[in-house]
């Protein structure tokens, strides 16, 4: 289900100043999103749970990373691990390696084959130019393929002609500091370009214990888009270049770097007819002293043909292929075998929108999917809408999805030599999830609302086992079950003053199959809140101040004990002049410190933040 709490159409055109009165929530309620069917379709007529945030919403968030911006979504449950690393998940199975997500950025899948997860400190896109960010929660494999189990992150960026001129900010406060500029313009008749670069400096987290976690954090980006235009046809060109440091308690740090380069090609044929081709290149480099150091190539192309054969039928089918080549330098302490890897995906998609009715749509999608380790994979899914008046939608879904083994699954093994007491499972199967969901959804002109209620069935899950050389050997002998209700809503009390608020509630169970001996007892999952909730005020107090707070409550975990917590943040901005905004932001403002993930009493405590920017936009 969607949803958009306060961001604008006409962000793209309009000064930097916004104020809530621009846009109805009706009208609001009405953009196009591109996840849910991988082509525009209109955000209350789509069905599945999915939230959007807009750029207006990151702007007043006052945060500065791309998981700091996360929060504000219901959907997803962000907890920060230590001054760099965040574990992110949607419907449960978080940690600092979670595997059932997929993340993309302009359709570039940023995830690593290494874990199946995301390196969240490798990806500082320019938040000022971000479009929008849509999540789903729940399946979309048929869609995005394998990995997208639980939920799709999808980071939409603007394009080159809706960043015209220059932008600089930059801001320091006694957690983090960072400063970016921008710079936007016409090359040729039919073509728009920008730059940027972007530094973020992080301090070093605390412990529990007091202690300095030593875990500082700098990072540098810089990239370029360029977007042409001609007739029916659109080009997208764009890349970026990356370096960052991590502090090690020992002398010396942690260095990571990367560099991208995306095409994306679309055209026109025709009414409800159209082709488009996406590649990219993606090299990352990770460098732990004394622990492994990785150097990942990636490289993908992927097809896409829509059209419509029977005014009741809509269809798309597309394929796909992507491979990624790995080095390795292992360490005595793990060691990843073969040290250099070379892995390929391939894959065939189709759906069909079938117009039962005026108020009836039925798709049907499937995907196969075909890896290097676990062979050939089936993705189908099934989805029913229920359009009942140009208000309401009812939809549910039954669908498939599988997370694919990894090179942590099958090629990790610790200590890096002989004899190992833990070794990567051979035989190691995907991880498959049967979900069901049923959802409801709202839009009318001072108040939208939805629901979505989950019941997921997991299978051949990780699990560590003991093996006849009285070592452990990675496994499939976990089995799952997740439900749930997830919603959210907004409502505008007047023209200066809106309200959002979420919540979510799941149970998980799981139980080891009969051949298990697990090593963890099958507490390896599950170690997420069963509740959390979260409310927004938006309140724009003159037409040059916006006041924004945030309270968000977010249940203990059970293994390792986390204990609940409430935050609040809030957020006041000054627009001095009409290029030029002041913007002070607090966080944790009513608790010293708190932690959020890990095992006491080595864990990160999160701390009271405060941070003062300016920001300039010609």
């Amino acid at each position: 289900m969607l949803l958009v709490s306060s961001g604008s159409l006409a962000d793209e055109v309009a000064p930097p100043h916004f104020s809530l009165a621009d846009l109805s929530l009706e009208q609001l309620a009405n953009i196009e999103v591109t996840s849910v069917a991988r082509k525009n379709a209109l955000l209350s007529e789509s069905p599945t749970s999915i939230f959007v945030i807009t750029q207006s919403d990151i702007r007043r968030s006052g945060a500065n990373s791309l998981p700091e911006v996360l929060r504000m979504a219901p959907n997803l449950q962000v907890a920060q691990v230590d001054a760099y690393r965040y574990a992110i998940s949607a419907r449960g199975f978080n940690g600092s390696v979670s595997n059932k997500l997929q993340v993309l950025i302009d359709g570039r899948m940023v995830y690593t084959p290494l874990f199946s997860g995301v390196f969240w400190d490798a990806q500082e896109v320019m938040l000022e130019d971000v479009e929008r960010i849509e999540i789903i929660s729940g399946p979309a494999a048929a869609i995005w393929g394998a990995n997208a189990v639980n939920g799709v992150i999808n980071i939409i960026t603007r394009s080159a002609g809706n960043t015209a001129g220059g932008l600089i900010s930059a801001g320091a406060g006694n957690m983090e500091a960072n400063v970016a500029a921008r710079y936007g313009n016409k090359l040729g008749e039919n073509a728009d370009y920008r730059i940027y670069a972007k530094f973020l400096n992080r301090q070093p987290s605390e412990r529990a214990d007091g202690g300095d976690q030593e875990d500082g954090w700098d990072s540098l980006q810089t990239g370029f888009r360029i977007d042409w235009q001609s007739g029916a046809d659109n080009l997208q060109l764009q890349g970026d270049a990356y370096s960052g440091e991590i502090e090690l308690p020992a002398p010396g740090h942690r260095e990571t770097a990367g560099a991208n380069l995306l095409l994306h090609w679309r055209r026109e044929l025709g009414v409800n007819e159209g082709v488009a081709v996406s590649a990219y290149y993606d090299y990352t480099s990770r460098d732990y002293p004394g622990i492994f150091a990785e150097h990942l190539r990636s490289y993908s192309i992927d097809f896409r043909y829509h059209f419509q054969p029977l005014p009741a039928h809509s269809v798309q089918w597309g394929m796909d292929y992507r491979e990624a080549k790995d080095s390795i330098n292992n360490t005595p302490v793990l060691a990843f075998l073969p040290a250099t890897k070379n892995l390929s995906w391939y894959s065939l998609f189709v759906q069909d929108e079938i117009k039962l009715s005026e108020k009836l749509l039925l798709t049907l999608d499937a995907r196969v999917e075909r890896n290097d380790y676990s062979g050939t994979e089936f993705m189908p899914a099934a989805r029913l809408a229920w359009y009942i008046d140009n208000k309401q939608l009812l939809w549910g879904a039954v669908s498939r999805a599988v997370r694919t083994p990894s090179r942590i699954d099958s090629d990790f093994y610790s200590p890096g030599l002989e004899p190992y007491l833990i070794a990567g499972g051979d035989g190691f199967e995907s991880e498959t999830a049967q979900v069901y969901e049923l959802g409801y959804r709202q839009s009318l002109q001072a108040v939208n609302w939805s629901i979505t209620a989950f019941y997921a069935e997991y299978d051949d899950l990780r699990t560590v086992e003991p093996n006849s050389m009285g070592a452990f050997t990675l496994a499939n002998g976990l089995t799952g079950v997740s439900q749930g209700i997830e919603t959210w809503g907004s409502w505008r009390l007047s023209d200066s003053w809106q309200l959002n608020a979420g919540l979510l509630i799941q149970q998980q169970r799981f139980n080891l199959k009969s051949s298990s001996a697990d090593l963890n007892n099958g507490e390896s999952e599950g170690n997420d809140p069963s509740h959390q909730w979260k409310l927004r005020s938006q309140w724009d107090i003159a037409d040059d101040k916006q006041l924004d707070i945030t309270v968000r409550r977010v249940g203990a975990l059970p293994q390792p004990e986390v204990p609940a917590y409430v935050a609040v943040d809030a957020r006041i901005a000054w627009q001095w002049r009409r290029d030029i905004e002041l913007a002070l932001t607090g966080r944790n403002l009513f608790d010293g410190q708190h932690p959020e993930f890990g095992t006491s009493p080595l864990r990160t405590e999160v701390e009271r933040s405060v941070y003062l920017s300016i920001r300039w936009q010609q």
